[in-house]
């Protein structure tokens, strides 16, 4: 009886965690394009600037971390004031720095490109997403999924079959297309780090909780800002923000109000993507990215005036159909698992039911 209550009590624990992180993803990726895309449109010229603010704003994670850090004390639980080893740290640091390359070139994608166009580019990141986590994690894939990833990558080449029609006045062909290359860059890189992080909680030697998880996510976000601040120190960005400051268009307190809010937004964007792997799969957070697809070309059309034409509204028609087909798919996968497993006399658990068991010293 004890342990199916605490069976119980942690899969609400599970099931909490994901609400919470799948709400900061939710902030971040739709969020996170239309400021950034506010700071080039008003002004703002530094795309290294502007890759740094999207993971500048790690300090914060100092602040839950440090509340768990007294809780654990006085439970008595751990004294260890980070619970990170050697090995994870190293892997944090290089998947950081990755993430610092890849802030560069959605950065410079977001300055080239509106937001509608960057945002449906980098639905095809699912694509990708599935192709590393079937190398790197051994995920599994039904006809559905496949069905899907193939739509999402109809949906991209759509744009790049006519990308003339939503080319920002005053930009040369050659800087929209690098602007579409880079993009689509930076959604391939990026769906290799989300696999990166769930294999890093695969390989870990300890018991991967949710304060490890911000523990990583403060090491990745850190040495990404370093790398994206040496860019900033090359391009004398530090010595250029003053200036920028003074010339912006709303004026040079918003100017800074906008870099604020950029690292905050992002930073919640990228922890609620590694919280969703730690709960879910590093499939699962490419999927939840994609399907706030919607609201963010809806957010950008009204927000600001972006042309919306037909390219984009078969781009969009194929994506959604691409979502629902994943949705579906996954669910009829699940449904038939479960069936099987409550037809089965085996006494083994379930993996299901064993990382559920684990979610008792989630926190």
């Amino acid at each position: 009886m004890q342990d199916q209550k605490d069976q119980t009590m942690s899969t609400k624990t599970k099931k909490l965690l994901l609400i919470i992180n799948a709400a900061l993803l939710v902030i971040g990726t739709c969020g996170g394009p239309l400021i950034t895309r506010l700071y080039f449109i008003r002004g703002g010229k530094r795309v290294w600037l502007s890759s740094g603010l999207e993971t500048a704003g790690w300090p914060i994670i100092f602040l839950p971390l440090f509340f768990n850090f007294i809780r654990r004390r006085l439970d008595k639980t751990s004294p260890k004031l980070f619970l990170m080893t050697p090995r994870i740290f190293l892997a944090a640091s290089v998947i950081g720095i990755l993430t610092g390359a890849d802030d560069y070139l959605y950065a410079y994608g977001v300055a080239k490109l509106p937001v509608s166009t960057s945002a449906l580019i980098i639905a095809s990141q699912l694509a990708f997403t599935a192709l590393f986590a079937f190398l790197l994690v051994r995920q599994k894939f039904t006809p559905f999924s496949v069905n899907a990833i193939v739509l999402l990558t109809l949906g991209a080449g759509v744009l790049a079959m006519r990308s003339e029609s939503d080319r920002p006045k005053g930009e040369t062909k050659w800087e929209y297309c690098m602007g579409f290359i880079v993009t689509v860059a930076a959604a391939a890189l990026y769906a290799l780090i989300l696999p990166l992080v769930e294999l890093t909680y695969k390989k870990a030697k300890i018991e991967v909780t949710y304060t490890l998880v911000m523990e990583m996510q403060l090491v990745m976000s850190f040495f990404a800002t370093v790398l994206c601040t040496i860019g900033m120190i090359i391009n004398k960005d530090f010595q250029a923000i003053p200036r920028e400051a003074k010339g912006y268009e709303l004026g040079e307190g918003m100017y800074y109000v906008v870099l604020v809010c950029n690292g905050i937004i992002w930073q919640c964007f990228f922890l609620g993507v590694i919280g969703v792997i730690f709960t879910g799969s590093s499939l699962l957070s490419a999927v939840l990215i994609a399907v706030l697809l919607p609201v963010t070309e809806v957010l950008a059309v009204v927000v600001y005036k972006e042309k919306f034409e037909a390219e984009k509204g078969v781009s969009l028609v194929l994506s959604l159909w691409g979502f629902v087909s994943y949705f579906y798919g996954e669910t009829k996968y699940n449904n038939n698992n479960n069936n099987n497993t409550n037809k089965s006399n085996e006494p083994n658990p379930s993996p299901a039911t064993s990382s559920s068991s684990k979610l008792d010293h989630v926190i």
